[in-house]
């Protein structure tokens, strides 16, 4: 679809908090301007008191006739009194491609952090977002967050690789210029299928960046090695983490590089070989292979030295009943657990080493009535109380509805598209950021595919962390990340 196809209403109101962006008949829609919530607050990142501005904006999607179909909300924290044209400002969205910003809003960069499960949610200070040193745009894409196809129209034209990314470039786009923000330094920041979308934004050409920020990356090496090649290092790095095999005094960090080393020498061209590769080697390369990763060397062969995740994660800790998870191979649940939907199986989801926070006190029971509160879920809460934003659809934060309908366009890998682009413009820089024991977006794979794709090195800023796939769920690694950011957009 093309880039005509996504003219946006431009118009913004600001509206009060009683404001409602309710499910309305699309006729109705079309007769109102998009919703805006501005707020005023102060907080204190980095150890710096900063006073800042929160505007939450809705923005029509429209077809090719003109006609309103989909609404897009952004949530921007913007700080005051500072110069808009030197004030870098950051883009931001996750992945799924079903997933909302959610874990980057409100679990790392955020002006507020979203702490523990259920009725046991709260909202809290966070010292770690850059807001300092950045301004922030959080984007739930059509289908996340509080976006939506207006009633009657449906999601299937921004739910495709190429829709997609039409769609979120021209939010930034049109964001850009109703703020007055043209000439401000611009970054792009993706997380897992977000930095596919990130990559195509970018090919696209539609709004030029000064630097692309990718966390874990998705990569999709071609060929019959390079897919095991590259996921062997963290699979090393998760079998020292679980002691399944003899540290030896080495970190994770060191057993990971050997294994890399051992990848793209010995490794590599035992795949090559093939069938022709003698018996004696490959028993030699299967023991090595099991030195590293803790797998038996007569299973590693058994799989012709060819070792898929799922045979890692199911077998890794198979003596204990357990399995490790995906997301973040530290994580374990056991083999006979019940079964769940995806990716609600993945004990890697949301893992982290931090303790949960102690759960708020429960409302008072009045004498013959069940304690009950009415109070929003703490995220809905935030977005009425604290930004002054009402809306009648409820905060969707994983839409799995839309990664079933995705349409991947035959795949393929978007990141050459990033190398091109930093080819032609010697100013556009990447960041990008794996964790060790992500075994969905292997850090290597990453690194890989960045090599391959001509990113010149120079220009790249790669940081790894001892995390899974969402680095930032503990607190050293957040801590760490904000200032790589800072650092980042402060060349």
């Amino acid at each position: 679809m093309s880039m005509r196809s996504f003219a946006l209403a431009a118009a913004l109101v600001l509206v009060g908090p009683g404001a409602i962006a309710s499910a309305e008949p699309a006729a109705a829609v079309a007769a109102r301007a998009p919703q805006v919530a501005e707020t005023r607050h102060t907080g204190r990142f980095n150890g710096e008191e900063v006073r800042y501005r929160a505007l939450v904006s809705e923005t029509f999607l429209t077809d090719e006739a003109g006609a309103p179909a989909a609404s897009v909300v952004t949530t921007a924290y913007l700080r005051e009194g500072a110069d808009a044209a030197s004030r870098p400002i950051m883009f931001i969205f996750n992945g799924g491609p079903g997933a909302s910003t959610t874990p980057l809003h409100f679990g790392a960069f955020g002006p507020k952090r979203r702490l523990g499960e259920g009725a046991a949610q709260v909202m809290v200070d966070n010292p770690d977002s850059p807001l300092d040193a950045v301004d922030l745009v959080f984007i739930d894409p059509v289908g996340t967050g509080y976006s939506r196809p207006l009633p009657g129209r449906e999601g299937k034209p921004y739910w495709s690789r190429s829709g997609d990314a039409a769609s979120v470039s021209k939010v930034i786009e049109t964001w850009l210029a109703a703020n007055g923000r043209e000439a401000s330094p611009r970054y792009l920041l993706g997380q897992s299928y977000g930095t596919t979308r990130a990559a195509l934004i970018v090919k696209l050409g539609e709004v030029k960046f000064d630097g692309v920020l990718l966390f874990a990356l998705v990569a999709s090496p071609e060929g019959l090695e390079m897919p095991y090649v590259t996921s062997l290092p963290s699979y090393a790095a998760v079998a020292w983490w679980h002691r399944k095999i003899d540290r030896d005094g080495r970190t994770a960090q060191q057993v990971y590089d050997e294994a890399v080393e051992f990848a793209r020498t010995d490794y590599v061209s035992a795949l090559i070989r093939g069938a022709s590769l003698p018996a004696a080697e490959k028993r030699r390369i299967a023991q090595r292979m099991s030195d590293l990763i803790g797998l038996p060397a007569d299973y590693i062969e058994s799989k012709d030295l060819r070792l898929k995740n799922e045979d890692f994660m199911f077998r890794l800790l198979a003596d204990q009943g357990l399995r490790t998870g995906q997301l973040d191979g530290r994580a374990t649940r056991r083999l006979d657990a019940p079964a769940q939907r995806p990716p609600y199986d993945d004990p890697g989801l949301n893992f982290s080493l931090e303790p949960p926070p102690a759960a708020p006190p429960a409302p008072p029971k009045v004498e013959g009535v069940a304690a009950t509160s009415d109070e929003p879920p703490a995220l809905e809460a935030y977005y009425r109380q604290t930004l002054g934003f009402e809306s009648a659809e409820t905060y969707n934060s994983l839409n799995l509805d839309v990664n079933s309908a995705w349409d991947f366009e035959g795949g393929g890998d978007a990141n050459g598209f990033l190398g091109r682009a930093m080819q032609a413009d010697p100013n556009l820089r990447l960041f990008w950021v794996s964790g060790l024991y992500d075994l969905t977006t292997p850090s290597y794979r990453g690194r890989y595919i960045l090599d391959q794709s001509g990113v010149p090195p120079e220009r790249l800023v790669a940081a790894q962390f001892p995390g899974g796939h969402s680095v930032f769920t503990e607190e050293t690694n957040r801590k760490a990340l904000a200032d790589a950011v800072r650092a980042f957009v402060r060349p």
